[in-house]
């Protein structure tokens, strides 16, 4: 189980809740729940099925700025890929 918080500064407004709600029914796997007096957003679902580029475009596609809270899972971490140093011939 994977969880995740994110803050989003006017989530508490009925109409947003709504928004957010129509766009994260579409993401399989996912249960959330909005705590409105805290502009916070719970998350929970089992494996990564998006990622946190795509989560932030969605609050913000919403005019929210999501803020994740806490540690973020490894499992949302886009892979990084190995850089190698360039040398240049003396």
């Amino acid at each position: 189980m994977i969880e995740l918080e994110v803050y989003a500064a006017g989530v508490r407004n009925l109409e947003k809740i709504l928004e957010l709600d129509h766009e994260l029914e579409t993401i399989p796997g996912l249960h959330y729940k909005v705590d409105s007096n805290h502009d916070i957003v719970y998350m929970e679902f089992d494996s990564p099925t998006f990622t946190l580029t795509e989560l932030k475009s969605i609050f913000t596609k919403l005019g929210l700025s999501a803020k994740i809270v806490g540690t973020i899972p490894q499992e949302l971490n886009p892979k990084k890929s190995k850089t190698q140093p360039i040398t240049l011939p003396a």
